[in-house]
């Protein structure tokens, strides 16, 4: 058994020739060389380490002894330079796993990394460990910077604002009741719904309320898809060629873009490029287009598109729903329709938007991927692709298959769903140690430049509105009971106080907080399509968005919230985060969060930024509970 104190002695740190701060990041570009040090305390009679490297990409484990260093005190250092292009050979990028063995007076020792802290884990060789992640990709991989330091606003089209005359479609129903939403539903979770009623937002309506989105510090809108459909929600394109005429056409996305640019605000789309809708120009089983489908004859030049079991009525679906046929997007046409020179990736930046978020993107393939990057970044080099992934992507695999994303060739970023649920674990539980994992352990195995424009959230239209979660959490209840559920006064003052808190770890978090519509009025729900509700305009909780509308003003003006490095505190009693970022001209702010029942007594003597938001005075010593304040050096 290894004393305590002895352990606490022990360190591991890395040191880059090009990349700064590489001891608080995991991921290098493949033209740095990479040192790591091992200090431990001469009373563990250490010898001969090695450094054990398991190459994900070939399966290959390689052992390298590290070189005597220097004698410090009662510590010894040995170290080992890495050459990452020697790595990754002919690749120029590879994902690894590292850890160091040693011989010691207490065994055989493995020193690996604990998730939930900073420091190095020590354990018997053969137990099961914590490897260290190594990142490696292309020298010329970069990030857009328009995007980092601001605030993204998700939209869902038909419920946030009507504006514009549009027609009806003919089959069609048209809810008048904007202020009482009733949506459609099903019966049993799962069951079908036609999701054919629509409440009537429109992109002139959000055109309409541009301003309003600029006072939140809005500087990119991301909509939900807009291409012609038959539901309301469309997810189940009908034709990627058109913006639906009920949500005003491509003369209304014109306008959009138009305006929006002239506050100083991008838009970037839904992109669901894993599947079409049936009801669609590409598969038409209900003959709806005069197109020949890829469901009406297998001469059409869409079949092979689709994966055909038993001709014409059993095919592929995405996650086996009938309306939804998937789409093979290894198939070298569908590529080229979505990823060629006049392709839709194209036309659309082509026309004035300037990213994708990308839906499902677990289940488009690597070429696919690589392709739509290309074609992205030839139409626009600024624009933006961010993929829906729901896990670490850095280390995600995906039906089998190891994801690249973050190699230089695929993904700018991703939705920050694991961020996402360390902070609601924290603000509803006190306990820590998922949002340690899900900050300061991300960004140790993202680059630097994917963790500056990760799409964080606290909400979306996959699930539960937050300010629900953090009030009552997921009840148990029927879709009937779903429906007429809201919170009783007492449980929304609660979430009320525990969203702000919530909104400011989000804020100050490396990434831009993504607002999903409505969160910052107070709206509530539960999951889908009770969290789809309709705006609700002249009865927003003014509190709560002047809230959201100062953090947004303040993230504008900071420029450590566009590319500020991170450091998260450790061993702060439960119910207590702190974290700072902090730039290379010596700026910094640190963030504190109490959400427990006592006063936090803390050393932050420099000026209070936001003074204002919890009434906390600029000199104070002591975090009351339930408040946060950020502090600026």
């Amino acid at each position: 058994m290894i004393p305590d104190q002895l352990k606490k002695l022990v360190k591991i740190t890395k040191s880059a020739k090009k990349t700064k701060h590489a001891d608080i990041l995991g991921a290098f570009p493949e033209d740095d060389i990479l040192t790591v040090k091992l200090t431990v305390p001469r009373a563990l009679g250490i010898s001969s380490p090695v450094f054990e490297l398991y190459a994900d990409d070939t399966a290959e484990k390689t052992f390298t002894p590290l070189a005597w260093g220097s004698l410090t005190g009662d510590c010894e250092v040995y170290y080992i330079d890495i050459v990452l292009t020697k790595l990754c050979q002919s690749a120029h990028s590879g994902l690894f796993f590292w850890s160091i063995v040693s011989d010691s007076a207490f065994g055989k020792l493995r020193f690996s990394c604990d998730p939930y802290s900073y420091s190095p884990k020590i354990t018997p060789e053969n137990c099961d460990h914590d490897s260290y992640v190594l990142t490696v990709y292309e020298k010329n991989y970069s990030t857009p910077e328009w995007i980092k330091g601001g605030v993204m606003y998700h939209i869902f089209v038909d419920r946030f604002a009507k504006g514009g005359d549009v027609t009806l479609r003919s089959d069609a129903i048209m809810n008048e009741d904007w202020d009482n939403y009733m949506p459609q539903y099903a019966k049993i979770p799962g069951g079908e719904v036609a999701n054919n009623m629509f409440f009537g937002g429109t992109l002139y309506g959000i055109a309409s309320k541009l301003d309003y989105l600029a006072s939140l510090g809005v500087n990119c809108l991301y909509l939900s898809p807009i291409f012609e459909a038959y539901s309301n929600h469309k997810y189940d394109t009908g034709d990627y060629e058109k913006v639906d005429d009920m949500f005003g056409g491509d003369e209304a996305l014109d306008l959009l873009i138009e305006e929006a640019r002239s506050r100083g605000i991008r838009i970037i789309l839904d992109g669901v490029f894993n599947h079409t809708g049936d009801d669609s120009k590409y598969f038409n089983r209900r003959g709806r287009y005069d197109a020949l489908g890829a469901y009406n004859s297998p001469d059409s030049e869409y079949f092979k598109w689709y994966t055909f079991k038993n001709y014409p009525d059993k095919y592929r679906c995405w996650w086996d729903i009938k309306i939804l046929p998937a789409v093979d997007s290894r198939n070298p046409e569908y590529n080229e329709y979505i990823n060629g020179k006049n392709g839709i990736i194209a036309k659309y930046l082509n026309k004035g938007t300037h990213g994708w978020r990308l839906d499902v993107a677990d289940e488009l393939s690597e070429p696919f991927l690589e392709d739509l990057r290309r074609s992205a970044k030839n139409a626009d080099p600024e624009s933006i692709i961010i993929g829906e992934v729901w896990e670490d992507a850095s280390i995600k695999i995906a039906y089998t298959d190891r994801r690249k994303y973050f190699r230089g060739k695929q993904l700018d970023s991703v939705m920050n769903y694991p961020l996402r649920t360390g902070i609601i674990d924290f603000i509803t539980t006190g306990d820590s140690k998922n949002l340690f994992s899900a900050s300061a352990g991300l960004y140790m195995r993202y680059p630097k430049s994917v963790s500056d424009c990760l799409m964080n959230f606290l909400g979306t239209h996959d699930t539960e509105r937050i300010l629900t979660v953090l009030g009552v959490g997921v009840p148990d209840l029927t879709m009937d009971e779903k429906a007429e559920f809201s919170m009783s006064p007492e449980e929304r003052e609660k979430a009320l106080v525990l969203i702000r808190l919530a909104y400011i770890i989000l804020a100050f978090m490396p990434g831009v907080p993504c607002i999903f519509y409505g969160d910052e009025a107070g709206i509530e729900g539960l999951g889908d399509p009770f969290n789809r509700v309709t705006f609700p305009w002249g009865r927003e909780d003014k509190e709560l968005t002047e809230f959201y509308r100062e953090i947004g003003q303040i993230r504008r003006r900071s420029d450590i919230c566009k590319d500020g490095y991170l450091s998260v505190s450790e061993d702060l009693p439960d119910g207590v985060f702190e974290f700072s970022r902090f730039n290379n001209s010596g700026k910094a702010v640190s963030i504190i969060v109490n959400r427990s029942d006592k006063p936090y007594e803390h050393k932050k003597h420099t000026k209070n930024l936001v003074a204002n938001l919890f009434g906390i005075g600029e000199k104070a010593s002591v975090l009351p509970p339930m408040t946060a304040g950020v502090w600026e050096k």
